[in-house]
């Protein structure tokens, strides 16, 4: 693993929450048969609806209006929506004003919303609502929460109200190591040191989303009251999660050589079947959504990222000092785990299970993506050292005797030779070793005689080694070095059109 293989170097690890975006909605409101039924209860005209919520538009707006006047902000508008970064904005608003609790500013902008319209089915004679959809006006109230750092509230004007909130974990836990009075530093949305890294985990996995339950029904209070002379109560599920494992080094020169090293070895040895084991699923050969992988170079610096459906992992250096590792989804019912299930006939078993969409599955999401990150650190701690396999390359591109017989050396810029290494660097064969019948599968037109004079070859020259009786081989130390150095520099020219993918 790379954490033991590099103690010295390292400060500390820590897996936590990063960028959480929730969704709030009204149950009886969220669904257009649900607002259908709350007008007959109400006694209110299906076809008067356009009236009930313009009349709710406006006290939503003269709160929002109330709310900025009471704080000394001007609301700004958006015209266009790629006008400016939100984000952007308020952190130069944060330098000036200062990061103590309170509302920081309110945007607005004209967004596409969920809205109903009012429906007469000549057929059956009933009248009732129908889904539409259109614009209306949006508010962005950001502020900074003693709990929760830095947040911001999506507020609608027109019914049936969908909020969305914003926060990160990393603040939620810096709150919760001030309470303890552990002393860190906090750079943005990654620690770059904690006094007690094994505390600051136990606090990390302790997390009650029942505090952030109440606190959500409150910002939808304050924010958004129009719901509550209904005697409505918000539904609070998770729409975007982000968790991340970051290794903390002591030095930027640790990492840097480090990180250079194993973000190009993944680009050539993650495959589609390992992205699946990362994610805790299998890959299927009826599977048809998204999968792949994806390497960016950014401002910050490089990211490889790998995707399967809504969720993806993904690997890339923070300040230049820390390695995060993350796993994120845009909808946490891909992942299953073993839970209570109530079926059809209303009994109530255990078995496994698509978690559900509730702020609650947060809890047991932690253990998932924290065990995601592990798989993935796993996986890329195979990778040995490549400055080592630099220094070797030449030794194996020179012939070997053995049993008054030559065998060639290896050519990177032979096509056979590289196809052979890009099959060997394939992660499956780290763990399950490699076989004759097992290469062939890759190489279908190579027979079993040619295959083993392959192996023959990979034996004299030291990159593979036989294990005991069996026909079966694994990459030796220094097989893997010259693998991994070797496909780096002869694919080097790929990297630019990746970096655009």
């Amino acid at each position: 693993m790379i954490p033991e293989r590099y103690r010295e170097q390292i400060s500390g690890i820590l897996s936590c929450f990063d960028r959480m975006i929730s969704q709030g909605t009204l149950p009886g409101w969220c669904y257009d048969q649900g607002m259908t039924a709350f007008l007959y209860a109400r006694q209110i005209k299906i076809f008067d609806y356009p009236r009930f919520a313009q009349t709710l538009r406006e006290k939503v707006r003269e709160n929002a209006e109330r709310i900025a006047e009471e704080n000394g902000i001007a609301i700004e508008f958006i015209r266009k929506a790629d006008a400016f970064r939100k984000e952007k904005r308020i952190k130069d608003i944060v330098k000036v004003r200062g990061e103590q609790p309170g509302l920081v500013h309110i945007f607005s902008a004209m967004e596409s919303c969920t809205s109903y319209k009012p429906w007469h089915d000549k057929k059956t004679g009933k009248t009732s609502l129908k889904y539409d959809s259109g614009k209306c006006l949006h508010y962005y109230f950001y502020f900074i929460d003693k709990t929760f750092g830095l947040c911001y509230l999506r507020v609608p004007t027109w019914a049936p109200f969908r909020l969305q909130f914003y926060m990160n974990g990393h603040n939620w836990l810096a709150t919760k190591l001030t309470k303890r009075k552990i002393s860190y530093v906090l750079r943005e949305n990654a620690f770059l040191s904690i006094d007690d890294f094994a505390k600051a985990q136990e606090l990390s996995d302790r997390i009650k989303v029942s505090d952030l339950h109440r606190a959500l029904d409150g910002f939808a209070q304050k924010y958004c009251p129009v719901f509550q002379e209904y005697g409505l109560t918000y539904h609070w599920s998770t729409m975007q999660v982000e968790y991340a494992t970051d290794i903390v080094f002591k030095r930027q020169a640790d990492l840097r050589v480090l990180y250079d090293q194993i973000v190009r070895t993944a680009i050539h040895s993650v495959k589609p079947e390992n992205i699946a084991t990362f994610l805790g699923r299998k890959l299927h050969a009826n599977y048809q959504g998204e999968l792949g992988n994806n390497f960016n170079t950014r401002i910050q610096g490089t990211r490889i990222k790998h995707h399967m459906g809504a969720s993806s992992i993904k690997m890339y250096d923070k300040f230049g000092i820390i390695l995060r590792i993350e796993t994120t989804t845009n909808d946490v019912s891909e992942f299953k785990h073993y839970r209570e299930v109530r079926s059809r006939s209303g009994e109530t078993i255990h078995k496994t299970a698509p978690m559900k969409k509730n702020i609650y599955s947060l809890f047991e999401l932690t253990a998932i993506f924290k065990a995601s990150n592990r798989r993935y650190l796993e996986f890329i701690s195979t990778f040995d050292d490549q400055s080592r396999g630099v220094k070797n390359l030449e030794r194996i591109s020179k012939p070997v005797e053995t049993e008054d017989r030559s065998y060639k050396g290896f050519n990177l810029f032979s096509p056979d030779d590289l196809k052979l290494f890009e099959i060997l660097a394939r992660g499956e064969f780290n763990i399950n070793g490699l076989q004759n019948k097992s290469l062939r599968r890759h190489v279908p037109e190579t027979n079993t005689a040619a295959m083993t004079r392959i192996l023959k070859r990979l034996h004299v020259h030291g990159l593979i080694r036989k294990v005991g009786r069996t026909y079966k081989y694994y990459l030796t130390r220094l097989g893997k070095a010259v693998i991994t150095a070797g496909l780096t520099i002869r694919n080097m020219s790929v990297i630019p059109q990746l970096a655009h993918a």
